[in-house]
């Protein structure tokens, strides 16, 4: 098991993402801001704010280490509670100031969990997913088909397996709606030996911005008006329900006392909430919901 191999490339993933983002930014580009943990390890993470075209991007990398694993990384294996820990990975969230450039949320991650006298246990988790405020299907479809094809070599069952499972993670279910149009989830990630599934993370890892910064060009510079606007800020308060309510990566960054502005950096710099908002039927802002924001096979239904 190579840890080393795990974080240098990490770190270079961190690099190649903001180089591109920055570029289709076209402003002032990423801040960079070290950070060491108390409790043992630290990251590097990397924001961009009020650019031309992304009213925040933030791409962290984080190595930490503790002495015994938290919660919400102990939940689905409680034979690992009270092992020590070594947890390292990028993560980002992409929030755009046009409305009709959807956010996008990657990460990857690897877990150690160890035990004097006794193997490392390992996994890994990660994937990408997308949040259009509003849709367009040449989006979708261009987003899924490189999620599969960065699945493809793995075997076919991988994209269509971790495409519902990204269906299923991604849900509010106090709103019964899903968060956006999905992409790949996984977690707990150790059926492949290390060199395969490390194979698989930089596959996945290497096709995001492959998947996103083409919907980026191709919708940056589309017009909106104030109401498009004030919807993507109501939208937005789903994306800060689920990361605050449900989301695995954010409770563990706060149950293992991580760095808090590096774990709530995912929150976009405006959002708003109205009472029992209803869209105009027949609208753009109702199709989200109607068509969009359903369990669809986009591959599938493309043919």
């Amino acid at each position: 098991m190579e840890i080393e191999q795990v974080k240098a490339y990490l770190l270079q993933l961190q690099e190649s993402i903001c180089a591109e983002l920055a570029e289709e930014d076209g402003g002032s580009g990423f801040v960079t801001d070290e950070w060491q943990r108390p409790g043992g390890g630290g990251g590097r993470s990397r924001v961009l704010t009020e650019g031309e075209v992304f009213e925040r991007a933030g791409v962290n990398f984080s190595h930490v280490r503790g002495d015994n694993l938290p919660p919400s990384a102990s939940a689905s294996r409680p034979e690992l509670a009270g092992r020590s820990f070594q947890a390292m990975g990028v993560s980002l969230v992409i929030h755009p100031r046009n409305p009709h450039v959807p956010t996008s949320h990657a990460n990857v991650r690897l877990f150690v969990a160890e035990k004097p006298g006794h193997e490392p246990v390992w996994w890994f988790g990660g994937g990408y997913d997308l949040t259009p405020y509003y849709g367009n299907r040449e989006d979708c479809l261009s987003w899924h088909r490189v999620a599969a094809e960065a699945c493809a070599p793995f075997g076919e069952a991988v994209y269509p397996r971790f495409k519902a499972w990204c269906d299923e993670y991604f849900y509010l279910k106090h709103r019964r709606e899903p968060r956006g149009i999905g992409g790949l989830f996984f977690d707990d990630l150790n059926e492949w030996d290390f060199a395969t599934t490390f194979a698989f993370i930089r596959s996945v890892g290497d096709s995001y911005i492959r998947a996103y910064r083409p919907i980026v060009k191709r919708r940056k510079g589309q017009s909106y008006s104030d109401d498009e606007r004030q919807f993507q800020l109501y939208r937005r308060g789903r994306y800060v329900e689920f990361n605050l309510v449900y989301d695995r990566g954010t409770l563990f960054g706060l149950q293992s006392d991580g760095r808090t502005e590096a774990i709530l950096m995912s929150m976009p710099p405006l959002v708003r909430w109205e009472y029992d908002y209803r869209p105009e039927p027949g609208s753009r802002e109702a199709q989200l919901t109607e068509y969009y924001l359903q369990d669809r096979d986009w591959l599938g239904e493309a043919g």
